[in-house]
């Protein structure tokens, strides 16, 4: 099931050039272009406090959006590129580019871990270390998942989840190349010191 796409809500811009991106900066917009796809470049602008929270939000470059312009129709986009003043690092000017249905990309895809009462490692007192709340994905635009799920039904203390034991949705493929360790089932910390201390009188006694 493909997550719900948040909206971003830009105004269209009136002229192109330098001339017209200055004085949408002196309203305190920050101007943009929309290009790709079958239609003609589209100059937009959004107030710069709202681009300026979601950038500090995070993500807003791998993140899809629904474009929403009033007079245009809505079209799916991701950002290519955020221009920020040298010595201010704020915000200058932004470029989206539009995506077909089919059109690949990489977002990251939050993880849910499910069933933890079902864990044999949970009832010990195990303790679950999450290593990756979000991973990457290569996905098709017009099938985004809105989530990965991780079954920790029969999960013992010790026991690792790979990416490799995770379903993922049919043409969504991992951007690291390797089977990478996403969470793993720790004991607890009072049990896994008296187990060291256990082992060094152990090792005393044969010394």
């Amino acid at each position: 099931m493909a997550g719900q796409i948040p909206d971003l809500e830009c105004q269209a811009r009136a002229g192109t050039g330098k001339g017209a991106a200055r004085a949408a900066r002196r309203e305190g917009m920050v101007p943009g272009v929309v290009f790709g796809g079958d239609a003609d470049p589209l100059s937009i602008q959004i107030p710069f406090n709202i681009l300026l929270k979601k950038l500090k939000a995070g993500r807003f470059k791998s993140t899809l959006f629904n474009l929403k312009v009033e007079g245009q129709e809505d079209v799916r986009v991701i950002c290519r590129d955020v221009q920020r003043d040298v010595v201010k690092d704020l915000p200058t000017h932004f470029d989206l580019m539009r995506l077909r249905r089919t059109t690949k990309i990489a977002l990251f895809i939050p993880v849910e871990f499910i069933n933890e009462d079902e864990a044999p490692g949970i009832k010990k007192g195990g303790m679950l270390t999450v290593v990756r709340p979000e991973i990457e994905l290569t996905v098709t635009a017009g099938d985004i998942p809105e989530k990965l799920v991780v079954d920790m039904a029969g999960l013992n203390i010790g026991d690792t989840v790979t990416i490799s034991s995770i379903t993922l949705p049919d043409g969504a493929t991992p951007t690291i190349d390797r089977d990478f360790v996403v969470a793993n089932l720790a004991a607890p910390a009072g049990l896994a010191s008296s187990d060291d201390e256990a082992e060094g009188e152990e090792a005393a006694a044969e010394e």
